[in-house]
């Protein structure tokens, strides 16, 4: 028969240990829960005031039209500094603009000039050139569009567009 030598290794005084019950477990459970999901709806009210009531961005001039060649690409940040963003030109008078962020985990999307698609190389997400749709990928959701303008030889930021 073995000797019960693990209890002098590791002893433990029952007086000194706190018994926690089910009704205490259960109300530490909901208190917890309470706490993310009033959390979770904070965040959610949070991003629904600040879509409803944004003011809109003044617009940003990016680049002269002759400066940016057919096939290339210029990065620029609208409508925050924090907010980078990608300029793509696709034919003479055919300019695009997105966000860089891949609509799956924030990734930087990156262009290759003459390819057909944006790339996420953290989890090989494609997007289209023409309209931001995913191609293929984890990303489901299309990437934000921004607004352009062409005026005094020039393109213009004018709005971010969700899709």
């Amino acid at each position: 028969m073995r000797s019960k030598s693990w209890r002098s290794d590791f002893p433990i005084n029952w007086q000194d240990d706190d018994y926690v019950t089910r009704r205490q477990f259960i109300s530490f459970l909901t208190l917890i829960s309470g706490g993310l999901f009033l959390g979770t709806l904070l965040v959610g009210a949070r991003e629904w005031w600040r879509r409803a009531f944004a003011r809109r961005p003044p617009e940003l001039r990016i680049a002269a039209i002759e400066e940016l060649p057919v096939g290339g690409a210029k990065h620029f940040t609208f409508p925050t500094p924090d907010d980078r963003c990608l300029l793509l030109r696709l034919s003479p008078d055919r300019f695009v603009a997105y966000n860089q962020s891949c609509t799956h985990l924030a990734c930087p999307v990156i262009y290759k000039p003459g390819a057909p698609m944006l790339h996420c190389p953290c989890h090989e997400g494609y997007f289209a050139v023409e309209d931001g749709r995913p191609l293929s990928g984890p990303p489901q959701r299309p990437l934000q569009r921004i607004a352009l303008k062409a005026r005094d030889g020039a393109v213009w930021a004018t709005e971010v567009k969700n899709g």
